[in-house]
């Protein structure tokens, strides 16, 4: 396969963005009766179908040849605002044009319910072949994989829906958020909470001053439900033939291939994942974010339980400060401390909470001077802990079809008049960051500090040019007076160069990123 170039995919990007222009139905086919505007079927390419994006295409285009799962549609648990709607085999007015993935046999099932898609498995490729045929891309790859492959879409000029976490790094959030409002494209983050009516019945609350002013709030998962906290592989496995190894790496540095990377358990692998911060504070922490306009934390530290260099650990708890961020309204937003824990540690219980009311293993709890609202996962179910149900007026916006279709619905819009999906970039992307925020604190940890963080400038402000971080490279066993011990293998780095590559990964050759937009 010949190298696409960068002059390659600019070369690309002018002709997608004359081609995919989208005037929307109620204005052209209106004006002209009898023609369909350009609009009506919306042309969608899918990078990612073996996994979450199987769930994805259900929801986007239609189940396909093959009806969905009995009482969890789409792969959804009963948590999910979509898992009890009714898919149709097709949905009118969107067309699944192509498919990519770099393991044909992990595609396979997602190849065979929809058989009339092209499948082309270099998304590079897809993008140069097919760019002024397609209007939007669905992104589900590995966290790391999802900036570069989003970034160039997006100057193609094609919508984007990208899984949660966004992007793998700060930085890569930031460019995404201003790519996205440089190019006019519509996006949403596949966080499916975002166009619940929890998290609107949350925000309705919390605006309306019902549970008073918040300075504490927990978030918690019980996830990983993958491997974590593991020693990296010492063996190299065969390469499956039907898997493009060097594609999966992608923009990471290599390494030899491993059944322990894929498919599925990647999650646990920092080079790849994000651990369960990504997973499910993509969703629990959501609703604090939006309900309490967070943006930048000026303060954070991480602490973990089986921690190892290169996998994620068994589990977190992490601690972020804001500062005062002014009113909604009439409501104050004082300084707020939130608390995320992971892998089956938990907050403690609200005094108030009833004996026998479980938490459920997911959700976030927002501690106000009035009240205390609990929401469970992806922010459904909310209640106050008073009992009371208040008829606060709606002011937080609906979403009268779901999650994915929104995004088509706005992808179809005049850009100037368009209105934006729930998790639009303008919100996941600074979302996104404060989630991978997280990740940086555990894994500074060592430094053994509360890190001072600009949110403005994307960097510590406390990690000097002298300090150093001390790695553990491996174990070995020592015998000391007869009895053998376990001891780690360590070496020192700099601290601020490990957090720089952390915040803004160097990438592999022959992987690269647009410029961030000077906007």
């Amino acid at each position: 396969m010949s190298k696409i170039t960068r002059s390659d995919f600019l070369k690309t990007s002018a002709l997608g963005m004359a081609a995919v222009t989208i005037i929307p139905s109620k204005v052209a086919g209106a004006a002209i009766s009898g023609v369909s505007a350009p609009s009506d079927t919306f042309q969608l390419a899918a990078v990612g179908v073996g996994g979450q994006g199987s769930g994805n295409l259900r929801q986007l285009v239609g189940t396909g040849e093959v009806p969905p799962p009995t009482n969890a549609t789409a792969g959804f648990t009963a948590s999910r605002p979509e898992s009890t709607s009714t898919i149709p085999k097709k949905i009118d007015g969107v067309n699944l044009a192509v498919m990519c993935d770099i393991d044909q046999e992990y595609a396979k099932a997602t190849y065979d319910r929809y058989p009339d898609a092209k499948r082309i498995p270099d998304w590079r490729v897809m993008l140069d072949q097919m760019g002024k045929d397609i209007d939007g891309v669905m992104v589900a790859t590995p966290d790391h994989t999802h900036a570069v492959i989003t970034a160039n879409a997006i100057t193609m000029g094609k919508h984007v829906y990208v899984e949660k976490p966004l992007t793998h790094s700060v930085y890569e959030a930031r460019l995404l958020r201003k790519l996205a409002d440089y190019y006019g494209v519509a996006t949403q983050m596949g966080n499916q909470g975002a166009s619940g009516e929890g998290v609107a019945q949350a925000c309705d609350w919390v605006w309306a001053g019902e549970i008073g002013e918040v300075t504490e709030v927990e978030g918690y998962t019980s996830r990983p439900m993958w491997p974590q906290g593991l020693d990296t592989p010492t063996t190299e496995d065969p390469i499956p033939s039907t898997l493009d190894w060097d594609k999966f790496i992608g923009p990471a540095k290599f390494r030899p291939y491993n059944a322990a990377y894929h498919p599925w358990n990647w999650r646990g692998w920092w080079d790849f994942g994000t651990g369960a911060l990504g997973d499910m504070a993509c969703h629990n922490l959501h609703p604090v974010f939006k309900c309490l306009k967070l943006g930048h934390p000026i303060t954070i530290q991480g602490s973990s339980v089986g921690s190892k260099p290169d996998s994620c650990p068994h589990g977190q708890y992490v601690t972020y400060t804001f500062p005062d961020r002014g009113t909604i309204g009439n409501i104050k937003l004082p300084p707020l401390t939130v608390r995320w824990y992971d892998g089956g540690l938990m907050p403690p219980r609200p005094l108030d909470l009833p004996d026998g009311k479980s938490l459920q293993g997911e959700g976030c709890i927002m501690y106000g001077t009035k009240d205390t609202l609990i929401l469970g996962s992806h922010g459904a179910s909310p209640y106050l802990i008073s009992g009371r149900t208040p008829a606060s007026p709606k002011v937080a916006r609906r979403v009268e079809t779901n999650h994915y279709q929104d995004w088509i619905r706005a992808a179809k819009e005049n850009k100037a008049t368009r209105v934006k999906p729930n998790s639009d970039f303008s919100e996941s992307g600074p979302f996104t960051e404060f989630v991978d925020m997280a990740v940086l604190a555990v894994r500074l940890s060592s430094l053994n500090r509360i890190l001072k963080w600009d949110g403005e400038n994307m960097k510590f402000t406390n990690i000097g040019a002298n300090d150093t971080i001390r790695m553990v490279t491996g174990t070995e066993i020592v015998v000391v007076d007869g009895d053998p011990r376990t001891r780690n293998i360590t070496e020192n780095v700099s601290a601020i160069e490990y957090a720089n590559e952390l915040i803004n990964h160097k990438y592999r050759d022959g992987w690269t990123l647009p410029a961030m937009p000077r906007v």
